[in-house]
């Protein structure tokens, strides 16, 4: 029951710190997987990539597949409810105070002070999740490369800027990323 309250209270954390979307939760996601190992980084990074080609916030979709793994459905239920009770009560407070205090110059400038803190966390975010489908743990850093990993972002990279690309629609790439991803498992 103690590590029930504690997943709970650390997506409730998640939810009322994690200001500017789903992404910005993987900071504190990956605090969780290496202070509680409720799922390992290689299960991470699964659930972002699951996560973000799936419909729904990648952090209610995370809470919820580690609130199940840790809890089943009780744990999947409270662990969403954790994370979204925050946003709910902050919101509605501010929906009710914002109307009123819209044009004031200290509101105004709280909005412009968060958005290089949300852009941060999402860079570190980011960061976290190319360093654990970039390189491995290993004695040496050459050891620690995965090169098919490099090679196939590199690719990723080229075809994105790649203007003849760039007509194409996102799904194809989801789709050959999972195809991709099959043949690298098998």
């Amino acid at each position: 029951m103690t590590t029930l309250l504690i997943m709970c209270w650390e997506f409730f954390k998640t939810g009322l710190f994690a200001v500017g979307g789903g992404l910005a939760t993987l900071p504190f996601l990956t605090q969780m997987q290496q202070k509680y190992n409720w799922f390992t980084a290689e299960e991470l990074a699964n659930m972002i990539a699951v996560g973000e080609s799936t419909p729904g916030p990648i952090g209610v979709n995370m809470a919820t597949y580690v609130g199940y793994s840790t809890y089943g459905i009780a744990g999947a239920v409270l662990a969403t409810l954790s994370l979204v009770l925050p946003s709910l009560i902050i919101i509605m407070i501010i929906a009710k105070a914002l109307d009123t205090y819209k044009n004031n110059k200290y509101i105004q400038n709280a909005f412009a002070v968060l958005r290089p803190a949300v852009t941060g966390l999402i860079s570190a975010a980011g960061f976290a999740v190319l360093r654990i489908a970039l390189f491995r743990e290993a004695n040496s850093f050459l050891a620690s490369i995965h090169v098919t990993a490099v090679i196939f972002f590199a690719v990723l990279v080229f075809l994105t800027q790649w203007k003849k690309l760039k007509k194409v629609h996102p799904i194809a790439f989801i789709a050959l990323g999972a195809v991709i991803g099959v043949i690298f498992q098998m």
